[in-house]
């Protein structure tokens, strides 16, 4: 989990969610706050930019001082360059840490004499890559752009986790996995964070409600007699923890335990902030 010093969720409500990224506060849209109501009203006015969307999925920050380019927060060992984007990402979800912490758990307790393999698909800038790497597993880290393929490099390096054996992909995951299953390769766990929608390096198209159970049927096949531990998250509104369960059960059967749990972040008030699903496929024997 992160530390309070380097990211809270400090409010939402109204549409909207107030974070602090280590010295710096920001206020962003989150549809799921749409009918919330704000539990601290005095604190939105501590925020340094507000970002609002305009087209599509672009938007506009403002900012009521200047503010670094890029800066760096930390998650246990791990850093992250966080930076302002026109989508109104920073490069980092934070209610992904405690997916981090339980791929952390389960390589870490794995019993084997050789590096478990990890592929990674829609890996983003990283996250559960530097988890896995640091836990000793070999990955394989697959995005589609160019520029976040770049960042989720920079961030090993900013963990001095460069020289781990981290492989980096820049392809889409429906023809990087389609391949691997045509070559034979094999993989012992499969994480992935797919997005409602995207387009791969050559214009692929990747649609979540068409693709995602092909994927996940093919993702057992390549698991298909070593499988360790599977783990998918989404944010895609639909795709609640019951319904992602009932996908990965359909693509590798009932033999292993699979947990289905709602995502959220906690508000320095103690308030729930639902933030995706996510889904826990591990062997039977295994309850770490």
């Amino acid at each position: 989990m992160f530390t309070p010093d380097q990211y809270q969720l400090l409010d939402f409500g109204h549409g909207r969610r107030l974070e602090r990224f280590g010295t710096i506060v920001l206020d962003r849209p989150c549809p799921v706050a749409e009918h919330m109501e704000r539990a601290d009203r005095g604190a939105w006015r501590l925020a340094d930019a507000r970002f609002d969307r305009s087209d599509g999925e672009e938007g506009q920050w403002t900012t009521a001082h200047d503010l670094p380019e890029q800066w760096v927060i930390a998650q246990e060992s791990w850093r992250f360059e966080l930076k302002l984007t026109p989508f109104g990402h920073l490069g980092l979800f934070p209610e992904q840490a405690d997916n981090w912490h339980w791929i952390s758990r389960q390589l870490e307790a794995a019993e084997s004499s050789v590096r478990l393999r990890v592929l990674n698909l829609f890996a983003y800038t990283g996250g559960s890559t530097l988890a896995a790497a640091a836990a000793g597993a070999e990955v394989v880290h697959v995005d589609a752009a160019k520029n976040i393929m770049a960042w989720a490099r920079r961030n090993a390096e900013l963990s001095d986790m460069a020289h781990l054996p981290i492989h980096w992909i820049t392809e889409d995951a429906q023809k990087f996995v389609k391949r691997e299953v045509r070559r034979g390769n094999r993989y012992d766990v499969v994480i992935l964070d797919p997005p409602s929608y995207g387009h791969g390096p050559h214009g692929e198209v990747w649609r979540l409600s068409k693709h995602l159970p092909r994927l996940l049927a093919q993702c057992g096949e390549l698991t298909a007699g070593r499988r360790q531990y599977m783990l998918l998250s989404c944010h895609t509104p639909g795709f609640e923890s019951e319904r992602l369960r009932e996908m990965m059960v359909w693509a590798l059967g009932d033999s292993g335990t699979i947990t289905a749990r709602q995502l959220s972040i906690r508000s320095a008030a103690g308030r729930e902030l639902p933030s995706g699903a996510a889904v826990r496929w591990q062997t039977a024997a295994k309850h770490v």
